[in-house]
Formats: C-alpha cells, sequence, structure tokens
C-alpha cells in the first residue's frame, strides 16, 4: 500500500496556509467582519461568473452581459446552443470556484511566483469586467435593456479588484504575496462550499424557494430534480479539495512506513 506524509518542503507553505485558514474561520464570528472581506467576496463572484463566461463560450454560447451584484451575487445572461452547453454552463459556476481554488493550492505547492498567479488573476478580473461586464451590455441594450445601477457597479468593482490585485503582485512583500494568494485559495473553497451549502436549502424539498438558481437551470433540461444536482455538484467538490490538498500537503513514500501525515 502506498504510505503518504507531510512533505518536509512543504511544511512553511501549509502553515501559511493554515494562518490564511485560521484567519478566515475567526472571521467568521467576528461582527460585521463581512465588511473586511467583502472585496475578497467580489473576487470569488468574479470567478463564480467568469467560469460561467467561459463554460458558455466553449460550449458554442454567446454572452449578453455579466454582472456582480453589491450583495455578492451575480448573473450571466447567455445564448446556448444546446442541452450540453446549458448542463456545462450551469455546472461552471462553483466547480469553476472550487478548481480555481484547488489549482492555486497546486500552483502554490509547484513554487510557481505568487506575483505572476496573483497577475494574472488581476487580467482574468479585468477581462470580464471589459469585454463581458461593460461592452457585452452595451452591444446587446436593445435586447437585454439597460441595467445601468448593475453595469456600474461591476465595471467599478471589476477595476477595483484589478487594480489591488496588481498592486499587490508588484509592491507587497514576499510574504504578503503569499499570504494573499493562500487567503484567495481559501476563500474560493470555502465560499464555493457555503454557497452550495446555501444553494440545498434554497433547493431543499423540505423548505423550497423560488429563487432561480444554476441547479434550476439543470433541473430544467434534464427532468432530473434540482437537488440531486447540488448534491453532485458537493460531491465533485470535496473530490477536487481533497485532491488539492493532498497535491499540496503530502509526498508519495511508497517506500516507507510511517503513519500518513507523520513528521
Amino acid at each position: 500500500m502506498i504510505k503518504y506524509r507531510l512533505a518536509d518542503d512543504a511544511k512553511p507553505q501549509v502553515k501559511l496556509l493554515l494562518l490564511a485558514s485560521l484567519i478566515t474561520v475567526a472571521l467568521w464570528f467576528i461582527p460585521y467582519a463581512d465588511y473586511l472581506v467583502y472585496p475578497v467576496r467580489l473576487f470569488v463572484t468574479f470567478i463564480h461568473e467568469g467560469s460561467h463566461v467561459l463554460a458558455a463560450l466553449l460550449t458554442g454560447g454567446s454572452i449578453q452581459s455579466m454582472k456582480v451584484m453589491s450583495d455578492g451575487s451575480g448573473v450571466v445572461n447567455s445564448l446556448t446552443s444546446s442541452p450540453l452547453s446549458v448542463l456545462v454552463t450551469s455546472s461552471a459556476g462553483y466547480l469553476g470556484a472550487i478548481a480555481y481554488g484547488t489549482l492555486l493550492l497546486f500552483l502554490i505547492r509547484r513554487a510557481f511566483s505568487a506575483r505572476v498567479i496573483l497577475a494574472a488573476s488581476a487580467g482574468f478580473v479585468g477581462l470580464m469586467t471589459v469585454l463581458f461586464g461593460l461592452f457585452a451590455p452595451l452591444w446587446n441594450v436593445f435586447t437585454i435593456g439597460f441595467d445601468f445601477t448593475g453595469l456600474l457597479f461591476t465595471v467599478i468593482a471589476g477595476a477595483f479588484l484589478t487594480a489591488a490585485l496588481l498592486a499587490i503582485s508588484k509592491y507587497a512583500s514576499d510574504w504578503w504575496a503569499n499570504f494573499t494568494l493562500a487567503f484567495l485559495a481559501v476563500q474560493c473553497l470555502l465560499n464555493a462550499v457555503n454557497d452550495l451549502g446555501t444553494l440545498f436549502l434554497i433547493n431543499s424539498p423540505l423548505a423550497p424557494s423560488h429563487i432561480h438558481t444554476d441547479a434550476a437551470n439543470m433541473a430544467m433540461v434534464t427532468g432530473i430534480p434540482s437537488i440531486v444536482w447540488v448534491m453532485i455538484w458537493i460531491g465533485v467538490s470535496i473530490l477536487l479539495i481533497s485532491i488539492g490538498l493532498r497535491v499540496y500537503a503530502v509526498a508519495n513514500q511508497s517506500k516507507q512506513h510511517d503513519l500518513p501525515f507523520e513528521d
């Protein structure tokens, strides 16, 4: 049987990740702490909605608009070309945020430059903001109408996040750049899991809600109840997170007889 243990070279990175996780959990119990991590919440929303955009484009669809709301929610108006496109696009939001957080764990573990990753993340947010938060809704204004408030907030939030990430990537110390990246990874994973929990409650047969969700889109296309799709997404998310944490923290020790995660 292949045994695993905590890799020696991963210990400093694991400490940084644990610190980011502890701070995240601590903030849950501090009144009004949501305001402290509000920009991060908006960042996760951009990743979520950007994942919808990419999935729609890759499956032959088109994007009419992308909006990020001040409450941290978001919506993408897309024209999909097939039921498969609907399935992939609807699943991409929650799973995309989880996949992004997992990817950050992988990149951190492989010692990729935190500054480069932060700059790339800034580029992604900026691209989504300009192309689909600004130009797309203006181009399709006669089709979808004009939501000035939604467009303005999306552009302001996207511009702020892009500038902040670029500033951190360029001016922050190495420790702060690495910590920011670890914190973003934790926030992406935990926020996505928390959102899936909320989605589960919204689609629960015991307390159904009339809020239209990505899971409702899946149910409309497949006939499979939305709660089933939420449970599938939760299962896939747990699998992705477990793979990411293992890749991040452990080393293959096939010839060792140490206990798992033993120093």
